[in-house]
């Protein structure tokens, strides 16, 4: 059975489908609040709580013309974080995560010697599986049914497929803490990705979008110079093993569109509004 918050994101997950799904028709507080199973009161608090602003207003920054004004905004963003640097983005960006790559070699062995500490948590965004080296996050990705545990340990064993895993929540959890909770957000964390050469450019850019801000494919390709590469970039975007920390979820379709996304289009629907909620120049 999902614990108090894996059931509150669920109530919340619900109610942004509904908003999704009715928002033309500006439902209230009271409708919105039965579709997710509580009162009016406590959703209202709930939702609050979650985001920082009202179910309402999470909808609005998911509209198409508002997620087209802020495509407008990113290469400048992307810009600016390239000149200055990640380290440098501090009233930017709410994580500071460095990004390392196996060696040739290395990706030939395929982990071989790694020890991949393992374990499911809560985040704000639904249960996930994180795998934790000591070289940094090597894995993380999010569970969309029960039944998909053993499916997700079994993809973080085929990527690093001659790694050890061991699981370790006491480890792991110390890891989400410092992703999710906001207090511990400026402590640097560090990444270990494996893939080609192209595909490390690509989670490389990913990083350069700030929270709140969000890019498009082709803006993805003009930032690592292969402006022609649209499918290979999409590939590679798609290919992401690091969720969240390496934000794939920022990346949408030209015309505003969110898109789909490897964990559940809702998921990245939420990853977005939440951020959005809190860098949106507009709520300062």
């Amino acid at each position: 059975m999902a614990n108090q918050d894996e059931y509150n994101y669920q109530r919340i997950e619900k109610a942004i489908v509904y908003l999704e799904q009715n928002f033309l028709k500006q439902p209230s507080l009271l409708e919105v609040a039965e579709e997710a199973s509580v009162s009016p009161y406590h959703f209202q608090r709930l939702f609050s709580e979650w985001a920082g602003i009202s179910p309402k207003r999470f909808m609005q920054f998911l509209t198409v013309d508002y997620l087209k004004q802020r495509l407008k905004e990113a290469p400048n963003l992307m810009a600016l974080a390239n000149d200055a640097g990640l380290s440098g983005q501090a009233r930017i960006y709410d994580l500071f995560t460095s990004l390392e790559a196996v060696t040739p070699q290395e990706y030939k062995q395929g982990g071989k010697g790694l020890q991949i500490d393992v374990g499911f948590h809560e985040t704000p965004y639904g249960l996930a599986l994180i795998g934790a080296s000591s070289r940094g996050i090597c894995w993380l990705s999010f569970i969309t049914a029960p039944e998909q545990r053993e499916v997700e340990l079994n993809r973080l064993q085929t990527h690093w497929e001659n790694s050890t895993l061991i699981q370790n929540e006491q480890r792991t959890q110390a890891f989400v803490d410092r992703i999710f909770d906001k207090h511990k957000a400026n402590h640097k964390l560090h990444v270990l990705v494996k893939g080609t050469n192209f595909q490390v450019k690509v989670w490389e850019a990913l990083l350069r979008i700030p929270p709140g801000s969000v890019s498009t494919y082709q803006q993805v390709a003009q930032a690592i110079h292969q402006p022609k590469a649209l499918q290979a970039v999409g590939s590679a975007v798609g290919a992401n093993h690091i969720a969240y920390l390496i934000p794939c979820h920022r990346v949408i379709r030209k015309d505003g569109i969110l898109g789909e996304y490897r964990w559940e289009p809702i998921r990245k629907k939420c990853m977005i509004g939440m951020e959005m909620a809190l860098y949106s120049p507009t709520d300062r």
